[in-house]
């Protein structure tokens, strides 16, 4: 039976405080984690654990230490740019379920006295971040004209035209709700964004809201990203975001499939957009439809790199998802597949369309620009000899203790599948390569 040789994980971040997008740049306003976010996030980390670095769990890790962090093994990379300061929370937070404390976390000195880490033995795990603004592996669409365009077009496509209309009395009802805000198909993700939090967060706000608003607005938003992070051609622009996060998980797979490499556990938290355009150009939302939407908070996405016994030890990749707190991780099958797909044929699929530097990037946003593609592993040198640790910044971080180094520049609530579902619906019915490693 195929073991466990390693795991890319996508994590979406927690609960935060409102968000704003600019609808036709997607620029975006300040937001910070709230404690339910940070809970939605320790309990996202406490089930990877209890998945992967568990002995007697069927997808547990081989050769991962399942009680000190090694950090030859893991790698973490948060997103920088846009909610980055609430993505880099429920990174830590994370990290905590993930590597909890451990009376073993301790060092013995020369004169015979034993220490142990402070708060019962705190593990201290490194977190990457890229410069904001550069951080074109996770927030690649900010700054592309090609990507504006492309949102210029979904607003102007039949589809969308039918759609806003058929929602009018909708966004004339919620009107007294949004204080101000355009109630507006364009304006879809803002106004699910300010309702949610609101019923979450303030108790007036939500005794006043009708009940069936919400999963009304959630639906409209989900129409809006899928159709806004997605495109028809798995290497078109709207699949941007899908295209770059690419990068660093062929360059994982390259990694963990190596054997000399210690890397085993790769974990990139990030925000919604990815998971949309990973859906469609993995071929997953044909077979799951209700995945054509935003991911609950917390969700996380997994790649389990199989391998099958010596002597042909071929390797597998089987495709994991998890829509938040309360969903267990399901198995999702891409390509079409009915089983597990094999690496070879996974990396030949989706190479020629990852986005893995920035004259790349740059190509298919249509500008001239210069930079660093930041990854969280084999980060590009686009601009001389500057090394990654001139690229990256790298912040040891302390969880408990609240030591947490915020990035430059915000419910979880009564979500379940069915609003999804209802999205992804609304949405069918308008209309330089990586090489695997010897």
């Amino acid at each position: 039976m195929p073991k466990v040789h390693g795991v890319l994980v996508i994590a979406r971040n927690g609960d935060r405080t409102e968000y704003h997008q600019d609808p036709y740049t997607y620029a975006p306003s300040y937001t910070e984690s709230t404690p339910l976010g940070a809970v939605d996030s320790h309990a996202l980390g406490t089930t990877l654990r209890s998945t992967y670095l568990s002995p007697s769990s069927p997808s547990y890790i081989q050769g991962i230490d399942p009680t000190l962090v090694s950090n030859p093994q893991v790698l973490v990379h948060a997103k920088a740019g846009g909610e980055g300061t609430a993505i880099f929370d429920s990174a830590i937070a994370v990290l905590q379920g993930l590597f909890p404390p451990t009376p073993a976390n301790k060092i013995e000195l020369a004169d015979g006295r034993t220490v142990v880490s402070p708060l019962g033995g705190y593990q201290y795990v490194p977190v990457e971040m890229s410069l904001e603004g550069v951080d074109r592996a996770l927030e690649p669409w900010v700054g592309c004209p090609a990507f504006e365009k492309h949102i210029t077009d979904v607003y102007a496509s039949q589809g969308f035209k039918d759609t806003a209309k058929a929602s009018e009395h909708f966004f004339d009802a919620i009107h007294d709700y949004t204080f101000g805000r355009p109630t507006t198909l364009e304006n879809a993700w803002n106004i699910y964004d300010y309702v949610d939090t609101q019923l979450t967060h303030n108790k007036t706000f939500a005794y006043r809201l009708p009940p069936t608003y919400i999963n009304q607005a959630r639906a409209l938003a989900n129409y809006h990203e899928n159709a806004v992070f997605s495109d028809k051609d798995i290497g078109g622009i709207g699949n941007l975001a899908g295209r770059t996060i690419l990068h660093p998980i062929l360059n994982a797979l390259q990694r963990i499939a190596f054997d000399d490499d210690p890397l085993r556990l790769l974990l990139l938290e990030t925000s919604y957009q990815p998971f949309i355009s990973l859906f469609h150009m993995l071929e997953m939302v044909r077979e799951n439809p209700e995945l054509g939407g935003i991911p609950n908070y917390a969700s996380a996405l997994a790649f389990e790199l199989l391998r099958g016994p010596a002597p042909e030890r071929r390797e597998f990749l089987r495709v994991k998802y998890k829509n938040g707190t309360h969903d267990e991780f399901e198995t999702y099958h891409v390509f079409g597949h009915e089983a597990d797909i094999p690496v070879t044929e996974f990396m030949y699929r989706v190479e020629n369309h990852a986005i893995t530097s920035q004259k790349q990037w740059a190509a298919a946003c249509s500008t001239g620009r210069g930079g660093f593609f930041g990854t969280g592993i084999g980060t590009f040198n686009m601009g001389g000899d500057m090394s990654t640790s001139n690229v990256i910044a790298i912040f040891a971080v302390c969880f408990f203790l609240g030591v947490v180094v915020r990035a430059l520049s915000g419910r979880r609530g009564r979500k379940d599948g069915t609003h999804e579902i209802q999205g992804a619906q609304l949405s069918n019915e308008m209309g330089e390569k990586s090489r695997l490693l010897p």
